[in-house]
């Protein structure tokens, strides 16, 4: 595993979840499975989120799963991809509704770094996994220390945009201060739910108008890299 890399705004935010005894289980655990097989993302691109938006840029946080599974998917962001892979359903379906919404074409690489530049944080529940195996590095203390992240920004922070996707995203989502922030729920962009109300939610534009309302630059959605 490589040394990892985050930015020093978050550092100061998290520092106290960094020394905390979960945390030093699961890099131990992280590494160890690093070294016995094949994980995702890179080791180096496991805070990669937070390499490229930074805390007090922060405007927009998506929040995802577990990361890709497949070779040369995850790049650390979530629903990201790298470039030159094809685009996953959910992330098709994601730029489907972008399409309709803001009458954007969306291009057809899936690297999502645009937004993260642009103040999306693409946050994922656990931020590593087993390749090929969905769900392998839940419930090793990812999910405590991304709550964490979810808790820092709804506390220190205003008028941030939440897009909850999904049964799972809205349940972490339940510590969100909805008195300060704006929180936009739909079920997730799967194939196998996109038709129950994630098609048509407008999300994007909602978003925009929100941010605009309280002084903010909108997200160019169609800037993706």
């Amino acid at each position: 595993m490589a040394e990892v890399k985050i930015d020093p705004s978050w550092l100061e935010v998290l520092n106290d979840e960094f020394e905390k005894p979960y945390f030093e289980d699961l890099i131990q655990f992280v590494k160890k499975e690093y070294t016995s097989g094949k994980i995702y993302p890179e080791g180096k691109n496991i805070f990669r989120a937070f390499e490229l938006c930074h805390f007090e840029d922060v405007k927009v946080v998506i929040l995802g799963q577990d990361p890709y599974h497949g070779p040369k998917q995850a790049n650390g962001l979530s629903f990201s991809v790298n470039d030159g892979m094809a685009l996953p359903p959910s992330l098709q379906n994601i730029y489907k509704e972008i399409e309709s919404d803001l009458n954007v074409k969306m291009p057809k690489k899936g690297n999502l770094d645009g937004w993260a530049k642009q103040g999306v944080l693409l946050l994922n529940a656990t931020l590593t996994v087993r390749a090929n195996t969905p769900g392998s590095h839940q419930h090793k203390g990812w999910e405590e220390f991304t709550d964490a992240v979810i808790q820092a920004i709804s506390d220190k922070k205003e008028h941030i945009v939440f897009l909850l996707w999904g049964r799972y995203a809205q349940e972490k989502g339940k510590i969100i201060d909805r008195s300060k922030h704006c929180v936009l729920t739909a079920p997730h962009p799967s194939p196998f739910s996109a038709h129950q109300g994630f098609l048509g939610c407008k999300h994007f534009s909602k978003t925009n108008k929100y941010l605009e309302s309280v002084g903010e630059k909108p997200i160019d959605w169609g800037a993706i890299v």
